[in-house]
């Protein structure tokens, strides 16, 4: 699941998805021109509406951010050299980009909503920059590992191919695009995962790991790498396989179909860990 929301009561629940969906529907329905604006002013509402959000609550677990930035770190490190020049999309409080920061060249952190960014302090070599949900403002070319954790699922289905595409164009020739994501087979994720059956929350589009690779090569990576984590470890795993053992998950009825996919090693398979490569 991409947030912790078990330690809040029912009714503290419901307050969260009543703003939440009540806002997610107001995003759904908005034209295109109308998005640009409204993505960074529906997150800074969520954000002032709830106070018990996990962005508000992780800040008060020191131990907990650690250890999520260093499980990310576990992953990320592998393609992390002191010659990269890296770009994570939808960096939150900007912990992993400061961490990266460290082993890199040079760190673009890009978020929609001033309120989430407004107390991080840069570090030399960190750039914030803000964008409007689709554009990804840095030079083209330019970077050679971008990065984005449950950030997709976040994106209106109508934008979802510019802002892949504008991520494709931010990309040198053989870059990467780490994209990282919770599978739509298992969900939903958001905290409509209480209440509903399908994401109604500010997931506004979860996708199954067939849909996000093809997704992926139609906007221009000419190849579309699959890993899984098992035990802190990850190895890469042919994507065919992966979409096979969805594809069975999805033909079980939705009464028994979200508990058996969300068991151990299951949920691993199932759980998006994508890499384009330009």
């Amino acid at each position: 699941m991409s947030h912790s929301y078990e330690n809040r009561s029912l009714s503290e629940l419901r307050q969260h998805y009543d703003v939440e969906s009540r806002l997610a529907r107001r995003l759904l329905a908005a034209q295109a021109s109308e998005r640009r604006q409204l993505y960074s002013s529906v997150y800074t509402e969520l954000l002032q509406s709830v106070p018990l959000h996990p962005h508000h609550t992780r800040k008060a677990d020191p131990a907990q951010s650690k250890q999520e930035i260093d499980d990310k770190m576990r992953f990320l490190g592998r393609f992390l050299t002191p010659t990269v020049t890296f770009l994570e999309v939808g960096a939150g409080n900007c912990q992993l980009a400061l961490r990266v920061a460290r082993l890199a060249r040079k760190v673009f952190a890009l978020e929609i909503s001033e309120e989430v960014v407004k107390n991080v302090m840069p570090s030399e070599n960190l750039e914030i920059v803000l964008s409007d949900g689709c554009t990804v403002p840095v030079p083209d070319g330019s970077i050679d590992l971008a990065y984005s954790y449950q950030v997709m699922e976040h994106i209106h289905p109508d934008d979802a191919a510019e802002q892949l595409r504008n991520v494709w164009k931010a990309l040198r020739r053989g870059g990467r695009y780490i994209c990282i994501t919770p599978n739509r087979v298992s969900g939903p994720h958001d905290i409509s995962q209480y209440f509903d059956v399908v994401s109604s929350g500010f997931h506004l589009r979860e996708y199954s790991w067939a849909e996000l690779a093809n997704l992926l090569r139609a906007v221009g990576f000419e190849k579309v790498d699959s890993y899984v984590g098992f035990r802190k470890k990850y190895m890469k795993l042919p994507l065919r396989f992966l979409m096979f053992v969805e594809g069975v998950v999805a033909l079980m009825p939705a009464s028994m179909r979200r508990s058996f996919a969300n068991k151990r090693p299951m949920r691993n398979l199932l759980f998006i860990t994508a890499v384009g490569v330009k």
